[in-house]
């Protein structure tokens, strides 16, 4: 896929199509929909009127988590998540792009202190090549091959957009 064809309208679609499919065949009961700050909560915010879902909207900070932490250093207006307890409920993350797996690690870790999900199905708007962890999504809205000097990103929230740069080597 290239830039050109990156239409959030399609993506979402996509991605909710896919997700509706894993709450019917994993009988999803009462699924927990979670966003990761900033972009997976705008992408779960529209999921969850897509979705039908009634339950309010988790929002995960992974802030906390990340394991760059003491090289980038802490954002002054880190807030904390808004999730209630996730013992034995069916939670599915999301997130706007999968990268190199790092973030959804750390969401994961910050998702289990709010107790054991009985399952976790991550959705992401965007996949992208350069994976560091073994760590694959279950719905997909649109995957984009990038050159290492490329970053993909959304930006929004009204309205949200894709965007590609070319980032300078150091």
């Amino acid at each position: 896929m290239n830039a050109e064809a990156l239409d959030i309208d399609t993506l979402l679609q996509n991605l909710a199509d896919c997700l509706r499919r894993q709450i019917e065949t994993r009988r999803l009961r009462d699924p927990l929909l979670v966003g990761i700050h900033t972009g997976g909560v705008w992408i779960a915010e529209r999921l969850r009127e897509r979705l039908g879902i009634e339950t309010p909207l988790g929002r995960l900070n992974i802030a906390f988590y990340r394991d760059d932490f003491s090289r980038i250093g802490m954002h002054p207006e880190v807030r904390p998540s808004q999730l209630p307890s996730t013992e034995n409920r069916d939670v599915i993350l999301i997130d706007d792009v999968l990268y190199t797996g790092r973030t959804i690690r750390a969401a994961l870790n910050e998702l289990f202190d709010y107790g054991r999900p009985r399952q976790v199905i991550l959705g992401v708007l965007i996949e992208r090549d350069g994976r560091e962890l073994p760590i694959q999504p279950d719905c997909v809205g649109g995957r984009v091959s990038l050159g290492p000097d490329q970053r993909i990103k959304l930006t929004g929230p009204d309205p949200l957009k894709l965007e590609i740069h070319t980032v300078e080597a150091p």
